[in-house]
């Protein structure tokens, strides 16, 4: 990490997810979506044991950052059950993937909390920017917004707009999903013009770029280093921020949590630097 003197900001020099390889592709995804769509929900999700049992034995280093986390989470040292746990309920979220996309979530008992912030920005038609994390799952935050009627755009880097397109191409070719690529000469233009229209504008802003400005934070008890951008964008445009988790709880309920987190709709320039 490198420390700016002037701000006291961190900055990273490579996130190590930048070069984290993908282990999935669009054949596997296409396998897995026929097992899921021809067997049922139940079966695939057998096959989710021997498919997590592989990968706890064989990604060293996806265990050992499991277990590291889930110390922190449980107080206490993880063991290999907890870490089993951590993976199949990684898995069986990526399964119902194939579900949600396919506009299946009737099969699922979904609670949404805070669902009144969603069908004030779908009545209102205002837009707002919805700020999530790598944990839980997106697709079931897509799917009860679409069920209240609200319009849902997601902003990401050039290239995970790219494997999101081609795993949403896999699972269901007739999907259509509003994805609006960062780093492009006309990515801002594109986030306030689906604003304007009343949509909802989905980003996961827990992972910086190099040489991205960022803030420390207590995390888990230690300082952890979290990205402004996504929050820079939504004060630079002048909208309402929500945070949104989709919370996995098991066999087959989902709790989708909607919070207030900050508003820059009648904010000057000072204020805003000081609310980011």
């Amino acid at each position: 990490m490198q420390r700016s003197a002037e701000s006291g900001v961190d900055h990273p020099e490579a996130p190590e997810w930048t070069a984290q390889p993908e282990r999935s592709n669009k054949l596997a995804l296409r396998i897995i979506t026929w097992v899921a769509m021809s067997l049922g929900r139940s079966a695939a999700r057998v096959l989710l044991y021997p498919i997590c049992l592989y990968f706890l034995a064989f990604s060293k280093r996806a265990r050992s950052a499991s277990r590291q986390y889930l110390a922190k989470a449980l107080g206490r040292s993880a063991g290999v059950a907890d870490s089993f746990r951590h993976y199949h309920t990684f898995a069986a979220v990526i399964l119902d993937r194939a579900f949600l996309l396919n506009d299946q979530i009737a099969r699922f008992d979904v609670q949404v909390h805070g669902a009144e912030i969603i069908d004030e920005v779908a009545a209102k038609g205002e837009g707002c920017v919805l700020l999530g994390s790598h944990m839980g799952s997106f697709e079931i935050v897509r799917s009860a917004g679409k069920t209240r009627g609200a319009g849902i755009s997601m902003v990401m880097y050039e290239e995970n707009a790219r494997m999101i397109r081609e795993a949403v191409e896999a699972i269901n070719p007739g999907i259509r999903m509003n994805v609006i690529p960062l780093g492009r000469v006309d990515s801002i233009l594109k986030v306030e013009a689906a604003l304007d229209r009343g949509e909802i504008v989905g980003m996961l802003a827990d992972r910086s770029l190099p040489g991205g400005s960022t803030v420390s934070c207590r995390f888990f008890g230690e300082p952890a280093s979290f990205p402004t951008g996504p929050v820079r964008i939504a004060a630079m445009l002048k909208r309402r921020v929500a945070l949104m988790f989709g919370l996995y709880r098991g066999g087959n309920r989902y709790e989708v949590h909607v919070e207030h987190f900050a508003d820059f709709t009648g904010t000057s320039g000072g204020e805003r630097e000081r609310m980011i």
